[in-house]
């Protein structure tokens, strides 16, 4: 290489380099080096460069500029997680039960209702049904409520029934109601009408039945009873009140230590595909409260709405056959 070309490097001690000018030549193309940024510290006299390879602090880099936002602390991409796939899940919503952490919103599929995502993301659900004080120390019937969550424990719904005390007196576990289903943040996402019926399978015309709709006001499926005089027969029906599954019980709706099963079939009978399960709750809960855990099972790609209808029978069957305690018999 010919030396004449190389520039000159040696400078004494002290001297700092300068900028090429603007009229320096570079590749074509190039309209020359850039001179040093606005508010761009520049080397300050009497502070060592930075050294190879190590780049360390600039001395008076400039901060936050005024007015610009800081994330919050439950901003979505804060933290090292990430964005919003790795979202904590929800704590303490206002007016719903605190200290166990709600399910996170799941993307929605194609064609669901509004709030019945989660229900697309699982293919199990535990149902605990609260003890009321006032229903144990006085054996008088309140609302009942629920807790509805998934597999991890982690909440999906909140369940109340909405009654009036006159009919809840009269009518007891027979009693026609309205069951709203709220999501985490108090939005009724499911409403579940119960008509009154008689409960006697002498009249095989007048069978319990249970409407489902997703958001309220809109039939997703419906739950009908199938007359048979020793088991418990549902039918689940779609919008379009088209048989699509059916629920088959024990010959005796009760048992001593021991879960309770309802058997989700296909309509030939022939394939199980899910099961209704009443959970034994202990001694004291069974014998003086009517408060019940139940759980339901069925296959993971089962249409949202049908898994809705599914939640809807398990309340139907709560009433219908475990809603008195053994403290009111």
């Amino acid at each position: 290489m010919d030396k004449q070309n190389v520039p000159e490097t040696n400078l004494p001690a002290g001297h700092l380099p300068q900028y090429p000018s603007a009229a320096f030549q570079g590749p074509p193309g190039n309209t020359g080096y850039p001179g040093p940024q606005a508010g761009y510290p520049g080397p300050q006299d009497g502070l060592p460069g930075p050294q190879a390879g190590y780049p360390g602090p600039q001395a008076g880099f400039p901060g936050p500029q005024a007015g610009y936002s800081v994330p919050p602390a439950d901003y979505p991409g804060a933290g090292p997680g990430g964005f919003a796939a790795h979202q904590q899940p929800v704590y303490n919503q206002p007016g719903r039960p605190a200290g166990i952490p709600w399910m996170p919103t799941p993307p929605p599929p194609s064609n669901c209702p509004p709030g019945l995502e989660y229900l697309s993301q699982i293919d199990q659900i535990l149902i605990h049904q609260q003890i009321e004080l006032l229903e144990v120390l006085t054996g008088f019937e309140t609302n009942n409520k629920y807790e509805i969550k998934n597999s991890f424990g982690q909440r999906i719904y909140f369940a109340k029934e909405d009654t009036d005390c006159c009919t809840r007196y009269c009518c007891g576990a027979s009693r026609p109601f309205n069951l709203k289903i709220l999501d985490n943040i108090g939005q009724e996402v499911i409403t579940m009408q119960r008509p009154l019926r008689c409960s006697s399978c002498c009249f095989p015309c007048c069978l319990q039945e249970l409407e489902v709709h997703a958001p309220p006001g809109v039939p997703i499926g419906y739950v009908t009873q199938i007359w048979h005089p020793c088991l418990p027969k549902f039918t689940v029906q779609n919008e379009r009140r088209e048989d699509v599954l059916k629920i088959i019980g024990p010959c005796l709706v009760c048992s001593c230590c021991a879960d309770i099963d309802f058997e989700v079939k296909s309509l030939d009978e022939r394939n199980v595909v899910g099961k209704i399960t009443k959970q034994w709750g202990g001694f004291v809960r069974e014998a003086y409260t009517d408060a019940d855990n139940f759980g339901i099972q069925f296959p993971l790609d089962l249409d949202v709405k049908v898994k809705a209808t599914m939640l809807g029978a398990c309340f139907l069957i709560d009433f219908m056959f475990f809603e008195t305690s053994g403290r009111n018999e």
